[in-house]
C-alpha cells in the first residue's frame, strides 16, 4: 500500500513496509528465561505482586 502523504514522518504506520515487518516479528519472539527478573529472584515477584494488590485496592472504601 503506498503512503504518499504520511500525516507526520513519525510513528509506526510511516515507516517503510520492510521497516514494520523487521519490528512485528519481533513481537512474538520471548526473552530468554535468564533475563526476566522474577524468574531470578521469587521474593521479587511475591513482593511486586502484594505492591500492586495493594495500589490497585487502595481507592476502594469499604
Amino acid at each position: 500500500m503506498p503512503r504518499d502523504n504520511p500525516a507526520s514522518g513519525r510513528g509506526f504506520a510511516s515507516m517503510s513496509e520492510d521497516r514494520q515487518r523487521e519490528i512485528a516479528s519481533k513481537g512474538g519472539r520471548s526473552v530468554p528465561a535468564e533475563k526476566r527478573s522474577f524468574s531470578q529472584d521469587r521474593g521479587l515477584a511475591s513482593q511486586a505482586g502484594r505492591k500492586g494488590g495493594q495500589a490497585s485496592g487502595s481507592s476502594r472504601h469499604a
